[in-house]
């Protein structure tokens, strides 16, 4: 079977998001991490998932990471490219989403590609071109504190004119309720208005998969893991593809761990709920500044707790306690302090035992997988909408849950690990 569907998502939990998009509607996933070799193992994969670290890398090194997984896509012969961002839009009026799209667009040959961060499980949808998080504006939702992409505009179409060089429309709720030859019509029009984007509004499932059915020809889409709803369905209308597959939970036994650089106000309602019962420890950011070994005390900590529940290290603080560190250190090298500590952690904690590991944070867990020297990923149960248990592939046997910051219910880290084995 070949690969049918090909993505580049910016950062690793928004690849994993993805993958259990698509996991969801019974596909073979497999997720990447980083550009593949030309000897990357992909088996029986239907759907191919390049995880990059991209969302906040200086633009051309975001273009270039983006061509080179596109390259190796093309090469892998896959019938339509999904370019993922985060479905609160994560980025700022200079990119990284707008310049992304149109190198994408150009190198894939597409004429038009919509955008649709819209994720209605998780709160994500789009109306007359703005963003809402629930029954929030996106620029009055939390987002607005991010410490790297503080969103303070929810008008898409603006957005999107701001950081890309081609012109955007709006695709309205109204055309969209009346299905998908009433989208393909609009769409045509925005053509001939010298549109090369459309921005178009979902609040429902119902509503995505009417959008997947009116771009089964499109080359290039670009979205949230919501946009990939409605694509199955033609591929299985084609012939291409079989029988829904009900995804497998991870066969990986040993000790749990869960390590955190989000401080996502879901993230810290998490961490909330199991601080009290779980060994829980927080990252002095300080002492990692001073050269302190700070990582070596957390593992030999760690490493002397009871192995019957899951251990808990978090850097994850509010806004102000975040402020106040990013002055005193620096908004780069804080969180560069952090993401090394937290990668050397996952390393010297796998080596001792730990291999069941929820990773909360988009940029920790670039992080995480990347000092684990995971390649790929075999894409597992649902845990929650957006976060999926994964398995490495390879001769590592661990199992890795890359959580978005934002995603989750409070009890997020006691249901994973209630689902292994």
């Amino acid at each position: 079977m070949a690969v049918l569907i090909g993505a580049i998502a910016d950062d690793f939990t928004g690849a994993s998001d993805l993958a259990n998009t698509l996991a969801g509607e019974g596909m073979r996933v497999v997720q990447v991490i980083g550009v593949p070799d030309d000897d990357t193992d992909i088996g029986d994969a239907e759907v191919v998932i390049i995880a990059l670290k991209s969302r906040t890398a200086p633009i051309k090194e975001a273009v270039d990471q983006s061509l080179a997984a596109l390259v190796w896509l093309k090469m892998h012969g896959v019938e339509q490219i999904i370019f993922k961002y985060c479905s609160t839009f994560d980025s700022t009026d200079k990119g990284n989403i707008g310049p992304v799209a149109d190198a994408l667009r150009v190198a894939a040959g597409a004429d038009f590609s919509l955008v649709c961060p819209a994720f209605p499980e998780n709160g994500r949808t789009i109306y007359q071109g703005h963003l809402f998080v629930f029954d929030q504006l996106l620029e009055n939702s939390t987002m607005r504190d991010h410490p790297l992409t503080p969103m303070q505009q929810s008008n898409l179409v603006q957005m999107m004119d701001a950081q890309s060089q081609g012109k955007s429309g709006l695709i309205n709720y109204q055309t969209v309720q009346a299905g998908a030859a009433s989208i393909q019509q609009r769409i045509k029009e925005l053509q001939s208005q010298g549109c090369v984007y459309g921005v178009i509004d979902a609040i429902t499932v119902e509503e995505l998969r009417a959008i997947g059915a009116a771009i089964s020809d499109h080359k290039l889409v670009t979205g949230g893991s919501g946009i990939a709803t409605g694509l199955p369905q033609n591929f299985r209308a084609e012939g291409l593809l079989g029988a829904h597959q009900a995804a497998p939970v991870p066969d990986i036994r040993g000790r749990s761990l869960v390590l955190v650089g989000s401080c996502s106000t879901a993230t810290r309602g998490q961490i909330d709920a199991v601080s009290d019962i779980w060994p829980s420890r927080k990252i002095d950011v300080d002492g990692l500044a001073a050269g302190d070994d700070v990582v070596g005390e957390l593992c030999a900590w760690a490493l002397q707790q009871n192995a019957a529940h899951p251990v808990l290290i978090y850097a994850s603080a509010d806004p102000q306690e975040v402020a106040a560190i990013q002055q005193k250190h620096g908004t780069e090298r804080s969180g560069e302090l952090v993401e090394q500590a937290l990668g050397n952690l996952a390393v010297q904690l796998r080596n001792g035992g730990f291999n069941r590991l929820i990773s909360a944070g988009g940029e920790t867990s670039g992080a995480i997988v990347s000092a684990l020297n995971v390649k790929a990923l075999r894409i597992c149960q649902e845990i929650a909408p957006g976060v999926p248990w994964t398995q490495a592939l390879g001769s590592q046997e661990i199992a890795l849950a890359l959580k978005s910051g934002n995603f989750g219910a409070p009890t997020f880290f006691q249901d994973a690990f209630e689902m292994l084995p």
